[in-house]
């Protein structure tokens, strides 16, 4: 959608149809379908919370059921405004982008972006030092996040420049910044734990000390920007001019 403040990108609007007219609706069935079939499950031996089962089973037919199938509405709406709140929504003009995620908005200049990117299903922005800037999953289309950026003169990449420079990370092994190793010890336990929040504030807070990580089937890959400083231990020796070689 376009207007005077800018071209919006956002999910597919049958996306919206499911999850607002298909969550209540399972949700109904499923609340219904274990009302009436209460008395069944209580009697099932590994079933957890037996005693509400029963209970269920000797409360009033229809009444049961029907309140079981509202409660189950209820439970689909909010979970279609909760997924509906996590849909990445980007606005883009020549001046600036806007991403709107959870109720929040996040602003970023096009002087500090120097190529914007779609890696795997994740929208990417570099700054000027080789850092991310933004790494946004979505399921936005590609073609036209691309259509869109070009159209406003933000420079595009059709692939990551930096994905050669990308290493396995292995806890202890030189090449990191002071600090980076417990943050990626700490991003390592969050992933596990599917703490995504968490997960999010350490990738931010590598990228603050000059560390760029993505993730490939669990396992954590690293780089480094311009901005990290690195132990003297680590550093490279200087290169020589060849007259000093010889």
């Amino acid at each position: 959608m376009a207007g005077g403040s800018g071209t919006r990108v956002g999910g597919a609007v049958t996306d919206l149809v499911v999850m607002w007219g298909g969550f209540p609706l399972l949700g109904a069935g499923a609340g219904a379908l274990l009302a009436v079939g209460a008395g069944a499950i209580s009697d099932l031996p590994w079933v957890p919370l037996k005693g509400l089962f029963e209970a269920l089973s000797r409360l009033p037919q229809p009444q049961v059921t029907v309140g079981a199938a509202l409660v189950g509405v209820v439970a689909g709406l909010l979970l279609a405004g909760a997924g509906t709140a996590e849909r990445l929504t980007v606005t883009v003009d020549g001046q600036r982008v806007r991403l709107r995620r959870d109720g929040r908005t996040r602003e970023v200049p096009r002087h500090d972006v120097r190529g914007v990117l779609v890696d795997g299903r994740s929208l990417v922005l570099l700054d000027t030092d080789g850092g991310e800037l933004v790494r946004e999953t979505s399921d936005l289309s590609r073609d036209r996040l691309r259509s869109v950026f070009r159209e406003h003169g933000w420079p595009w990449a059709e692939e990551d420049p930096y994905r050669a420079a990308y290493r396995l990370w292995v806890d202890g092994l030189p090449g990191l910044p002071e600090g980076a190793d417990a943050l990626l010890r700490a991003r390592e336990r969050a992933i596990g734990k599917d703490r995504r929040d968490d997960v999010r504030e350490l990738r931010r807070e590598l990228g603050r000390i000059g560390v760029v990580v993505r993730d490939e089937d669990g396992r954590q890959y690293w780089r480094l920007t311009g901005r990290a400083v690195l132990p003297p231990a680590d550093r490279p020796a200087p290169a020589r001019p060849d007259a000093e070689r010889r």
